[in-house]
């Protein structure tokens, strides 16, 4: 039997959650940290091969970043970045 894949060589996908517009997002493992924590990996999909349309998403996908990261170290229910 074979191991699967890592993603970064670190996140190891458990299950996929959910799909939107903009992308995946998944179940994963941090093979990293000693205690293997999990957590959410949202996977950007390309929308569009217009590099102004995926500059536009990046940008997006990059802001709800920013949000969820601010958000997230001022309230404890929140996930972290």
């Amino acid at each position: 039997m074979t191991s699967p894949a890592l993603l970064n060589y670190r996140y190891k996908i458990i299950e996929a959650l959910a799909e939107g517009g903009f992308g995946k997002t998944f179940l994963a493992e941090d093979t990293q940290m000693p205690s293997k924590r999990r957590c959410v990996i949202k996977l950007l999909k390309p929308v569009s091969s217009r590099p102004e349309i995926a500059q536009i998403v990046q940008e997006r996908f990059t802001r709800e970043a920013a949000v969820l990261d601010a958000v997230g170290k001022n309230q404890g229910q929140n996930p972290t970045l």
